[in-house]
């Protein structure tokens, strides 16, 4: 064959470099994106923070047709913990023991941080690991070297939560033969009379018996001794007719012994551990002005950039410098920056204004609301719209939320309507949490109540919202 030139006309698509870096800024969260821009800082000249006084570009406040009064009025926004605002928690989380949920639900125990020290509590446990805290102890007393060393040697065997989690037998494998089990005990015994009360504890139900020791003795001690040392699980499974049959005591004297063992902390080495605490800086600030929902840029959130004057107007007066690139850089990076918060406002705008009714009535007001309904109103692909809800918050009078909070699926009604998951999952909420304890709804009498509401919704899809909420079962949530 001779060789021969073919012309071929095709179309491909090509991301310039401004489009890939506005791409990639937009699916930043504002945490990303103050790395990243540390990171040009530090490589480009051109570019440094501008400390004048700020307020939110012109282009971004005129998004909502009252945003120029919401930035004038919009004060800078701290950074807000994430709590359990941000995704449907508030309810303690349901263990597999099936009873570790009634102390994170219900009441409070000592050093849990929940009571009027919990600041206190908070600096220690930032400041004192556990290990810390029982050397420091043990150094008070006046042991011998042998007991001391034996101690410590079972302190560092304690896991996160103060539990023993190694026999007694495992670890005097590891010892010098000299050392004899008997001598293990008697250390066992000294780390078990340290404080937080339940540390060395080798199981829940050991620990639980440790802090019920160190109260008190009365009837509801020793009652609540006899279900913690034989009959914890009935408790956890709230088989409370057998457990009158067992002890022989009646309801009265029961209910009080179970409040004594949810007043307990199963986990009493938990207050020592790092605190994990994540912040965020929301984004978008949402008020009612005038009787009007109305989103605003975070002044907090928004970067302060700007291109250096002095090295600008040396460029301008020099063709073919080196640093061309970097201006055009810079130029492109700021530019960038103000259309990834636009179209951040113009996101959270039509969110709030589909959303009205959650902000004036809550959870169970919340309609359905896909993707694609945000895309064809503002003329955006929807994976613009994932990417600008992705860790971008919206701070609001109910609390800090992530934008993608606000989309969800639908379930038909019997009037021809839809309710959102997010309504239903509030609704189950409600009504478990003003049903009788005495007699608890279970998920196809929740189906039934929802259903005379107009609102079909099966038994198993009423379970998977109940767990996604962490509220224990029917059984689980029975009380004397």
């Amino acid at each position: 064959m001779k060789p021969s030139l073919q012309l071929k006309l095709s179309q491909h698509l090509a991301l310039t470099p401004q489009l890939q870096l506005s791409i990639r800024l937009l699916q930043l969260s504002t945490v990303e994106l103050e790395q990243e821009l540390e990171k040009y800082l530090l490589e480009n000249p051109l570019l440094e923070r501008d400390e004048d006084e700020f307020s939110a570009p012109q282009e971004a406040v005129e998004a909502s047709p009252m945003s120029g009064e919401a930035a004038g009025e919009q004060p800078a926004v701290a950074e807000v913990a994430e709590t359990g605002e941000l995704a449907e928690a508030g309810e303690g989380g349901e263990s597999p023991d099936g009873f570790d949920e009634t102390w994170s639900s219900e009441g409070s125990y000592p050093g849990s941080g929940k009571d009027e020290d919990g600041d206190a509590q908070e600096v220690q446990a930032a400041t004192t690991s556990l290990r810390e805290h029982l050397l420091w102890q043990i150094g008070l007393m006046a042991l011998p070297q042998r007991d001391l060393v034996l101690v410590q040697c079972l302190i560092d065997a304690l896991d996160d939560d103060g539990y023993l989690t190694a026999s007694l037998a495992e670890l005097h494998e590891l010892l010098p033969p000299e050392i004899e089990e008997e001598e293990l005990q008697v250390a066992l015994k000294r780390l078990q009379s340290l404080e937080p009360t339940g540390v060395g504890a080798r199981s829940p139900q050991e620990c639980l018996a440790l802090q019920l020791a160190a109260l008190p003795a009365d009837q509801t001690r020793t009652l609540a001794l006899t279900i913690v040392n034989g009959h914890l699980d009935l408790l956890a499974n709230r088989d409370f007719a057998r457990l009158r049959k067992i002890t022989g005591r009646d309801d009265e004297a029961l209910r009080a012994a179970h409040a004594l063992i949810r007043s307990l902390n199963p986990h009493p080495g938990a207050q020592y551990g790092a605190t994990d605490i994540r912040y965020v800086t929301p984004d978008v600030v949402v008020r009612k002005i005038r009787g009007q929902w109305t989103a605003s840029i975070n002044n907090e959130a928004y970067p302060r950039l700007r291109i250096n004057r002095l090295y600008a107007d040396i460029l301008s007066r020099q063709r073919g410098s080196g640093l061309a690139g970097q201006l055009q850089e810079a130029r492109w990076l700021v530019k960038n920056i103000e259309q990834r918060f636009d179209t951040i406002l113009r996101v959270a705008q039509a969110i709030v204004d589909r959303q009205r009714d959650f902000f004036e009535h809550g959870d169970v007001a919340m309609r359905p609301l896909v993707l694609r309904e945000i895309a064809d109103t503002l003329g955006l692909h929807e994976s613009t719209i994932s990417r600008v809800t992705t860790q971008k918050y919206m701070a609001t009078p109910r609390g800090v939320f992530e934008l993608k909070y606000f989309f969800g699926s639908h379930v038909a009604t019997d009037s021809g309507g839809a309710c959102s998951a997010t309504a239903i999952r509030a609704l189950i909420k409600q009504l478990i949490g003003a049903e009788d304890a005495k007699k608890p709804l279970s998920d196809s009498q929740l189906s039934e109540i929802l259903g005379q509401q107009g609102i079909v919704v099966a038994r198993r899809t009423i379970a998977k919202y109940r767990e996604a909420l962490n509220i224990p079962p029917v059984n689980l949530r029975k009380t004397i």
